[in-house]
């Protein structure tokens, strides 16, 4: 394809490492990676990288302390770590929260959840705001069934979703003052304004956010702007983080800029989002950056990976070395519009990423006969114990013990003078001294006379992670109703090569995809990714016949809204598409899901825009497995995508060599059934027409590919590496204690129950269940002992177990799969009368 006539730009600045992709006049492509965080050497990771790419190409000198000319450059696009590490260090911006009179502590108390119920000491989040001010003033919607007298002197207003509202109180603007001066006082100068029913009815907030600029506040976060729905605890985490994190992308932002000439002004530059969609830099905000370094790599593997001529849906599967991020895409991206950070709800449009604390830094343990991996991580100092810094074992040490990691091909880096090479003796010692740790627990506890050897307990570490990293897959796959087996395994970042074969195998995935940039892929995502604008506004109308005409005016609104603000920016019409959702659930229930109208178009008994029922129904049925057809649906939120296409793919064909693959070397290598030889090749040096057979290793700069027995390894006509997966031999599970494979189960137990609560939380109508969270879940053998427990409400599991047993000794006979029992007696086996328990005999034949 043809090249550019100046640079292009794609940045990830992530918290250890930055990666720039580059393609420069003429198409060739260039790859950097360097510290993020370098200070004796440069002051900005990107911008260094920018000059180092521009000084090597053109052979001109460009010095670090002048500013960058930007005449050779045509544009930038990065993605940076900068917010979620405000967050995640809580070293943001100094705010204080305004709120509504009578709830300064609404922020503090959150919600019911308690993700670490059995922690002996929990922390509670500390909250993002320093001072309260509570503001005099109060909106009340009006209701039908209200018993009060309606004041004839007080005014009533319609808000934007249709509600009528009475103000009832005005805001005190001159008392407000006094309270913002003495705040402006202390230094603070970011404030974050969530006010009861804005949501609905802004002119309150707009009117505090006027006074407080006119003051001096340099930064001004209000609810009804940042994200207008009708929750106010998330909506006011929302505001808050926002208020934290925009001052510091600000200076961030400012930091970068003063390296270039003319301040950026005269150039394209443009930022990833949460959502995938990339913004101008000016409309870069901190409530919308959460994500925005692994958003890119979403990007990446959906443009790359999803073939929309033979549409079979990819999971994206990213290993570092602290975390595993995974996530779906089946022809359009899948978002999430409230996740947790760092203990802080936001909400805003998110794409749907789980992540869970398994990397290639996760630490082993053996504790109580189960092997362990994570959370904790060695982090990059003192890093695993091959590092040479006296770290402790970790997956990297459990790949480099089973030969799956070559230290010749390493650079030396390691050790306390950074110029050594990976260490496997290191790896193998502590190995050993863990192995007879493991065997010495097994003969005395257990009575089990069978040692395992070094080989078995780095392989069965290997297959624990490898579990724990197929939970969040499953959570984005079975829990909502689709079959991970008919899915692609994208595999990208450092780590992920190693064990992708092995995940996808476990999984019943047949295919896996790495692709060339698979080291820095959330860079070469942000050179390929879309500009985005969205649009939304709350609602709370049935929908039926008498919203159709409502529903479809506002989505005309917000479309045009969409369409001018990207033409704008430079995009002509034809460059524009825009796609309507609407924010649908039951009444009565919490779960909200955010439908389109694609593919289900519109009938007699719709709106014009689309069948948004008949979408929302299929959806309900495929995620819970059933729906509830005498509920009103009700439209929380009406959302509008516009997506300004740039039309910019960065791929080229290689050429075919007519020649084997050249083996590089012969290597052995540890798998399920013993060592095995394995050849060693170099990416760089495969072609299109190369096929290789597992047991294989191919390396490249940034990472290692393992191709396990069974596996066939192709090469695309872009370079990309094409995984066919094998079946594997199937061992027999007996009776026997299997300390590997009870750690395995434990993992597979556990993802079961959790779902349970999951589903049961999101369709739940009764608020003690779907906010109190006042339930558990629970797996119980055939002789009713407790297998699983997720971690819910501690005092139903004993009495759960008397429950289910009970029902044994008195239906055993009767009962068959499919019976669903409703108990709620004491004598029963329940803990107290006003329980319940639901319990569902399952065959396991």
């Amino acid at each position: 394809m043809d090249g550019p006539h100046k640079f292009q730009f794609a940045i990830d600045r992530g918290g250890t490492f930055t990666d720039v992709f580059a393609r420069c006049p003429g198409g060739k492509v260039r790859i950097m990676k360097l510290l993020s965080e370098d200070p004796a050497n440069y002051k900005d990771a990107p911008t260094e990288g920018i000059r180092r790419i521009l000084e090597e190409e053109t052979k001109l000198a460009f010095p670090r302390d002048c500013p960058l000319n930007t005449n050779l450059i045509e544009w930038i696009r990065m993605g940076t770590t900068v917010a979620t590490n405000a967050l995640l260090e809580r070293k943001g911006e100094r705010i204080a929260l305004l709120i509504t009179r009578g709830f300064r502590d609404l922020l503090h108390i959150g919600n019911q959840s308690r993700p670490k119920i059995f922690d002996l000491e929990i922390q509670m989040p500390d909250v993002l705001y320093e001072e309260v001010i509570e503001v005099q003033e109060r909106v009340v919607l009006q209701r039908e069934d209200c018993g009060l007298p309606k004041d004839p002197c007080i005014k009533s207003f319609v808000g934007s979703t249709g509600d009528s509202l009475e103000v009832w109180e005005p805001v005190n603007l001159e008392q407000l003052k006094v309270e913002l001066l003495g705040v402006l006082s202390r230094g603070i100068r970011s404030l974050a304004v969530v006010l009861m029913h804005s949501y609905t009815w802004s002119e309150h907030e707009h009117q505090i956010g006027e006074l407080a600029r006119s003051l001096g506040f340099t930064h001004v976060s209000l609810s009804s702007e940042v994200m207008p729905m009708i929750r106010m605890v998330p909506r006011g985490y929302t505001a808050c983080a926002d208020a934290y994190l925009t001052p510091c992308i600000q200076r961030y932002l400012d930091g970068f800029s003063n390296g270039f000439q003319n301040r950026l002004k005269d150039l394209q530059v443009l930022f990833m989002q949460s959502d995938g969609g990339l913004t101008p830099m000016h409309s870069f905000s901190g409530s919308r950056a959460i994500l925005s370094g692994p958003a890119g790599g979403v990007v990446g593997y959906a443009i790359t990976t999803y073939n929309h001529d033979h549409p079979q849906p990819v999971i994206g599967f990213d290993m570092g070395g602290t975390s595993t991020d995974v996530s779906r895409y089946a022809g359009e991206y899948e978002h999430v519009f409230e996740a947790i950070t760092a203990g802080i709800s936001i909400q805003a449009p998110q794409l749907d990423v789980n992540t869970v604390a398994a990397g290639g830094g996760s630490m082993l343990f053996f504790r109580s006969g189960l092997f362990v991996v994570g959370p904790e991580s060695a982090g990059a100092h003192p890093g695993p114990a091959c590092y040479r810094k006296g770290g402790p074992l970790t997956v990297t040490d459990a790949n480099l013990c089973l030969g799956r990691l070559l230290p010749d091909y390493f650079p030396r880096i390691f050790g306390p003078s950074e110029d050594q090479s990976l260490s496997k003796d290191d790896t193998l010692r502590m190995f050993q001294e863990l192995t007879a740790e493991i065997n010495l627990f097994q003969s005395e506890r257990m009575g089990t006379g069978e040692s395992l050897t070094v080989e078995e307990v780095a392989m069965g570490f290997i297959r624990v992670a490898n579990e724990a990293m197929c939970r969040p897959i499953r959570s984005l796959t079975q829990a909502r109703g689709h079959d991970t087996s008919r899915h692609v395994l994208s595999c990208f970042g450092g780590a992920g090569g190693q064990h992708a074969c092995a995940i996808a195998r476990s999984l019943g995935m047949k295919s896996v995809f790495i692709h060339k940039y698979g080291g820095i892929l959330s860079a070469f995502g942000m050179a390929l990714a879309d500009v985005v604008h969205e649009a939304q506004e709350p609602c709370s109308m049935v929908y039926n016949a008498n919203s159709y005409r409502y529903l479809e005016e506002h989505i005309a609104a917000l479309e045009k809204q969409c369409i001018e603000e990207l033409q704008k920016q430079g995009f002509h019409r034809s460059q524009i598409d825009s796609e309507p959702f609407l924010h649908l659930r039951y009444e009565g229930t919490d779960c909200s899901l955010m439908c389109s109208s694609k593919g289900y178009p519109a009938t007699a008994d719709s709106c014009r825009v689309g069948d948004f029922r008949k979408a929302f129904c299929y959806r309900y049925m495929t995620e819970f497995g059933f729906t509830i057809p005498s509920r009103n649906i009700v439209v929380d939120d009406i959302r509008v995508r516009g997506t300004g296409s740039t039309g910019i793919r960065c791929e080229s064909c290689i050429k075919p060599s007519g020649q084997p693959a050249r083996v590089e070397t012969v290597t052995k290598c540890y798998f399920e059934d013993g060592y095995k030889d394995t050849s060693v090749y170099l990416l760089q040096e495969l072609a299109c027409d190369h096929t290789i057979q597992g047991p294989a290793i191919i390396i490249d700069k940034n990472s290692t590919i393992l191709v396990e027995p069974n596996c066939t390894a192709t090469v695309t006509e872009y370079g990309d590496i094409q995984i066919s997966v094998g079946s594997e031999h199937q061992r027999p599970i007996g009776t026997e204690l299997d300390t590997i494979q009870l750690s395995i189960f434990s993992h597979r137990f556990m993802s079961i129950a959790e779902q349970m609560g999951r589903i049961l939380q999101r369709t739940a109508i009764s608020t003690n269940i779907k906010e109190r969270l006042d339930f558990s879940c629970a797996l119980f053998g055939p002789d009713g002992g407790l297998v699983s427990n997720a971690p819910h409400i501690p005092v139903h599991l004993g009495a759960m177990q008397e429950a289910v047993q009970f029902q044994l000794r008195n239906l055993q006979d009767d009962l068959k799969e499919g019976d669903v029992l409703l108990s709620n007696h004491p004598c029963a086996g329940g803990s107290h009368l006003p329980d319940l328990t639901v319990i569902t005999p399952v065959s396991t034949q």
